[in-house]
This record gives structure tokens, sequence and C-alpha cells, in this order.
């Protein structure tokens, strides 16, 4: 590693740590040269599928866009930083395992229209509007009532509130 300082070819790791998640690793370096000190990351690099866009081209899979998506979709919604991160993080995991070197957008849409799903149910909606290009409120409704239906076993609140939550009874 070049010391970014003098630019010398000679630097020495004094100590080498690992993430919380596990994922980089910091190593504290010297250089032999000015003794200088810095830091560097190092991460693992896996090659991800190229996505095909819906007009026929071909770019490189981008995190930001993806985080850009989650955003836009969560904007002013009740949800953690921490679980957008884990659902950023499955949808890159979910790329990775597909181990095709291309991957249809629809493809990319769908695995975050299933994480936004998991994670609150009006960004999906926001999500799908976009996504599937809703056209009147009958595609809207549609979204809903397969929600609606699906929720009574998952244990999310309503979208739409037909009756009153059930209230929790105080022990006196």
């Amino acid at each position: 590693m070049h010391c970014p300082f003098c630019q010398h070819l000679d630097t020495r790791v004094i100590d080498s740590r690992v993430s919380d998640d596990g994922a980089t690793i910091r190593r504290r370096r010297v250089c032999e040269a000015c003794g200088e000190r810095f830091s560097t990351l190092e991460t693992i690099e896996l090659k991800l599928p190229l996505i095909i866009k819906s007009d026929g081209r071909r770019e490189a899979f981008d995190a930001r866009k993806l985080r850009a998506g989650f955003d836009r979709a969560l904007q002013k919604r009740p949800v953690a930083e921490e679980q957008i991160e884990a659902a950023v993080r499955a949808v890159v995991h979910h790329l990775r395992m597909t181990a095709e070197r291309e991957l249809d957008s629809r493809r990319v849409g769908e695995y975050v229209m299933a994480e936004l799903r998991k994670l609150d149910h009006v960004a999906y909606v926001r999500f799908a509007s976009v996504y599937r290009a809703f056209e009147d409120v009958a595609d809207f409704r549609e979204v809903l009532d397969r929600l609606e239906h699906d929720t009574a076993t998952e244990g999310q609140l309503p979208l739409i509130d037909d009756e009153p939550p059930p209230t929790k009874s105080r022990k006196r």
C-alpha cells in the first residue's frame, strides 16, 4: 500500500479490527519512510449482475439508486434506519444469490416490493403504484384488498380502519 503522504511503497499494518457487521476490516497503518499513520478499510468485492432496464439498456447495479428507492417509498414513515439498511442488504443478497450475469430490472423491483411489504404497507403501496404504473383507483383498490386479506394473519395493523384495533384492558 502506498503512503498517501509521501507515496513511499512500503507501509506496515499496526492494528486490524473487524467492523460490527463483519463486512469490513479497518487496518491502521504506518509509513516506513515518513512515519505518518493512516487507516484503510478492506471490504469484500463481489460482482453484482448488470441490470437490464425496460428500454433494453444495461447498467451496472448501483446500491445508491436502490437505497434512494427505499428512501422515497419510506419518506415520512416510522421505519428505523437499521431496518432500511437490512432491507437494502437483503435485496443485494438476493441479487448475489441469483448467480446471473444480467438481471431484468423487474426482478429487482419485485425484491424491493417484497422487502417493503415486510417493513411498511404504506411504503409498499407507494412503491407499487410507481413500479406497476397504476392508472386509476381500481389499481390501488386491488393492491389494498390483497394486503387487507393477507395482513389478517401477519399481525400488522390494517390499512383501512374498518373497525378500531382491540384495546388492552388494564389490571387493577
